[in-house]
Formats: C-alpha cells, sequence, structure tokens
C-alpha cells in the first residue's frame, strides 16, 4: 500500500538521528538498511512515495547525514537518470527540483561535477517549460553553489537564455533572482554583461516582468558596492543586509541599528 510506504519514509529522518546519536551501537545500520530504502523510494511507481522519499533525502542532507560516498555513488547518478532527456516528464520535473535544493547541501566539487553538466542541460529542455521554470527560479542558488569561475563559464550563457525564453513567467523568475547571479559574478562582468542583460529585462513587453526587474533594480545596483566599504553583504538565506559599523556596535542601545534586511532575493519575496 502506497500508503504505508508514504508513513515508513516519514520516520526515516528521526530514525536516522537516532542511529547517529547512537553510533558506537550501530555502526552501520543507517548505510546498510535506511539509505538504499531512501534511494529506491525516488524511484517509486506512487508520486506520494516519492515526494516523502525527497523530503526525507533533503533532511538527511540536512542534518549532515548522509556521507558524501552515498551521496555521489548512490543518490546522483540515481537524479541523473531521473532528469534525463528520455525520462518521464513527471519524474523529470521532480528530479530538477531535487537537485536545486540539494546543490546548497552538497561540496562545490560533487555539484560542479556531477550534477552541473544536467542542470546546464535542463536549462534548456525545449519539451518542459515547467524544468526551464525551477532552473531559472533556482539560478542564484546554483550559481552560489558552484563559485564564480564555474558561474561565468557555464551557467551565464545559460542565464541568458533563459532571460530571453519566449515565456514570460521564465524571464520574471530570471529578473527575481538577478542579484543573486549578479553577486557571484566579477565586476567585469556584472559591467559588460548584466548590465545591459538588466536593461533588457527592465523594458521587457510583460509588466509582470518589468515590474519584478524593478523591484529587483536596487538589489542589483547594490552588487557593484564595495562590500568592505558600503557595508553590504548577502547572509545563507539570501537576504541583503548591512553589516553593522563599528560606531553602530557601539552605540547606545536606544540608536537604531542599520543591521536590517532590506530585500529577499529569493523568488518566493
Amino acid at each position: 500500500e502506497p500508503t504505508v510506504r508514504t508513513e515508513l519514509m516519514e520516520q526515516i529522518p528521526p530514525i536516522a538521528i537516532f542511529l547517529q546519536e547512537s553510533r558506537p551501537n550501530f555502526p552501520t545500520a543507517f548505510f546498510e538498511y535506511l539509505m538504499p530504502i531512501v534511494v529506491r523510494y525516488l524511484t517509486d511507481v506512487n508520486n506520494q512515495v516519492r515526494k516523502a522519499g525527497q523530503e526525507a533525502l533533503l533532511i538527511l542532507l540536512e542534518q549532515d547525514l548522509v556521507a558524501q560516498s552515498d551521496i555521489e555513488n548512490k543518490v546522483c547518478p540515481i537524479l541523473l537518470d531521473l532528469s534525463a532527456p528520455d525520462s518521464d516528464d513527471e519524474y523529470k520535473v521532480e528530479a530538477v527540483n531535487i537537485i536545486c535544493k540539494m546543490a546548497s547541501m552538497l561540496s562545490r566539487t560533487t555539484v560542479e561535477h556531477m550534477l552541473l553538466p544536467r542542470f546546464c542541460e535542463l536549462c534548456s529542455d525545449g519539451k518542459l517549460f515547467q524544468v526551464r521554470k525551477i532552473c531559472a527560479a533556482n539560478f542564484g542558488d546554483i550559481c552560489n553553489a558552484v563559485g564564480q569561475e564555474a558561474t561565468e563559464r557555464l551557467l551565464i550563457p545559460k542565464f541568458f537564455e533563459l532571460c530571453s525564453d519566449s515565456v514570460w513567467g521564465m524571464r520574471k523568475a530570471c529578473a527575481e533572482c538577478f542579484m543573486a547571479v549578479s553577486y557571484t559574478t566579477s565586476p567585469e562582468v556584472r559591467r559588460s554583461k548584466l548590465s545591459p542583460l538588466f536593461i533588457s529585462l527592465i523594458s521587457d513587453t510583460c509588466r509582470w516582468v518589468r515590474q519584478a526587474a524593478f523591484q529587483s533594480l536596487g538589489p542589483f545596483i547594490s552588487t557593484f558596492a564595495n562590500p568592505s566599504s558600503a557595508g553590504l553583504y548577502i547572509r545563507e538565506d539570501g537576504t541583503l543586509s548591512i553589516r553593522p559599523s563599528p560606531q553602530d556596535v557601539n552605540s547606545s542601545p536606544c540608536q537604531p541599528s542599520s543591521n536590517v534586511t532590506l530585500v529577499s532575493s529569493s523568488a518566493n519575496a
């Protein structure tokens, strides 16, 4: 029964945490018994079971309970199979979603060598606009996961494609994550490539795209500032914030603090 498998999946994370805390007594139980179940349920025929498996996997990754070798040898190959060009549409959409969510929890080497090539392919998926939409919405997170060199070499050309996509929702998603993408690039790329690209979004024929671009205008401009002098930085949750100056730190409690969140770069802001 799918409901039984779903319930089972929901119990995997707490069991894994218990095993981790009691590791001297159960040194290999998680890797021998639980991890194979999680991997198997990622391809279950029932979508509720798959969803429960995906959620369990993300929790395990957040808690740092999955070994790097298991991620590279067991999890990534399954996700690459599910997101292959000839894969079932529903499986592909789910796989690209989990790939994007996983990226921030894995090592840069793993993301760059195992997941980035497939992500770049999915950005150009001509069959499913839902796949491209997920890629566009999570583009800033992927850039942050792989760093400046891979972003400028591999991701920026794909970002240009998505910014000129025929579906306006794609262009809107790009406008919403523009600051996060810009923050990962060098000042020269920011000036010579991203600035003209942003102008095209702010002049888009669709008013929803233009509105999203105008909302990202200030955050995008802030990426041109020198963080050491301007005090601007991006937190781990993707929000642009002001680092308090020494004067503010030593000021009276009655004085207003400058450590305030200005704007969120996420697509859900």
